[in-house]
């Protein structure tokens, strides 16, 4: 575990705001020099806190459908998992392959331009790995509010408006060129890269690749530029919380309760599996606990079962199809 100072966490709970802002903003809302931000900023990402910065891209605008598929194994040796994790990785249209520990093994989200390229993708992976899935559960993922990064603050966080943004399958296509979609392939793990730099990368002005990220930001193409932080080295554990209802109608009563909580990074709205799936970051099971059973109380006639996830392991997180040209 790593000690952070307030400063840390601010420059932190700022880069995931926002992590394409100069060092001279963050260090204005910070209280820093520009010069004392990017040490920092460096230390951090030399010590593995920062584990990169990427782009929150709304593929549902792009035209995407996305599914989940939730899987428990069975007869899985180290060298069979290795080869089912990296058939996933491989296909271009993964959007995230994680391992779990919970009542399901493998969590794995792709897009798919309609329900018949899934249909012929996941029949591919049956007629190969069919004997290694002891049961298998697919959803249609529909959307998803990101809330921010408050634990990193704790007292100090604003309570009102934790809202960061929301990726939802609603509303119209945006229609863009090769050079937008070349743009966000770039921007999608490195979200920080110098606009000089994607200038060079496009064969265009860095004034024009400018002009391209506001246009992109302004059709809800792009959410947000964010950053990874190895939660563990903050002391700091990734779970899921799944709620199920026995009284539906006060799914809204405990999404509000919940999201106003510093812990709540994510929920996640899908067809086909609970009623209610929050993302929460806290120290420990035992903490995670508490947040259930305070869940419980508060309530006692709208739950009927409450089950957890631990995220051990992501292989692949990228929010945009890899695409050849």
């Amino acid at each position: 575990m790593t000690k952070l100072d307030l400063k840390d966490r601010k420059i932190l709970y700022q880069l995931d705001l926002d992590c394409r802002q100069l060092n001279t903003q963050i260090g204005k809302k910070v209280g820093l020099k520009k010069d004392v931000v990017a040490y920092r900023i460096k230390r951090m990402q030399d010590e593995g806190i920062i584990t990169n910065f990427w782009t929150a891209i709304n593929t549902f605008k792009l035209g995407y459908q996305v599914y989940r598929i939730y899987i428990n194994f069975q007869y899985v040796s180290s060298q069979i998992k290795e080869k089912i994790v990296q058939h996933f990785i491989d296909y271009k249209n993964i959007w995230a392959v994680l391992s779990l520990k919970a009542e399901i093994d493998f969590d794995v989200v792709v897009w798919v331009n309609d329900i018949y390229e899934f249909y012929q993708f996941w029949n591919k992976t049956l007629d190969e790995f069919e004997d290694y899935f002891a049961k298998y559960t697919i959803s249609v993922y529909v959307e998803a509010f990101n809330y921010k990064k408050s634990y990193l603050l704790l007292d100090q966080h604003e309570k009102e408006d934790r809202l960061l943004y929301r990726t939802t399958c609603s509303g119209k296509k945006v229609e863009i060129d090769e050079i937008d979609y070349k743009l966000l392939n770039e921007i999608a793990v490195n979200a920080r890269i110098p606009l000089i730099d994607l200038a060079e990368k496009l064969g265009c002005s860095s004034q024009a690749v400018n002009y391209r990220l506001k246009n992109l930001i302004k059709n809800g193409v792009i959410n947000a530029f964010r950053v990874n932080v190895d939660l563990p080295k903050l002391g700091l554990q990734h779970y899921k919380l799944e709620i199920y209802l026995k009284d539906h109608k006060q799914r809204n009563a405990i999404w509000n309760y919940l999201k106003e909580k510093p812990y709540c990074d994510t929920l996640n709205v899908a067809i086909g599996w609970c009623d209610l799936e929050f993302e929460i970051i806290v120290e420990n099971v035992d903490q995670l606990g508490k947040i259930m059973d305070e869940l419980y109380s508060k309530f006692p006639n709208a739950i009927k079962k409450q089950t957890f996830w631990i995220f051990e392991k992501g292989h692949k997180e990228r929010w945009l199809p890899e695409l050849d040209f």
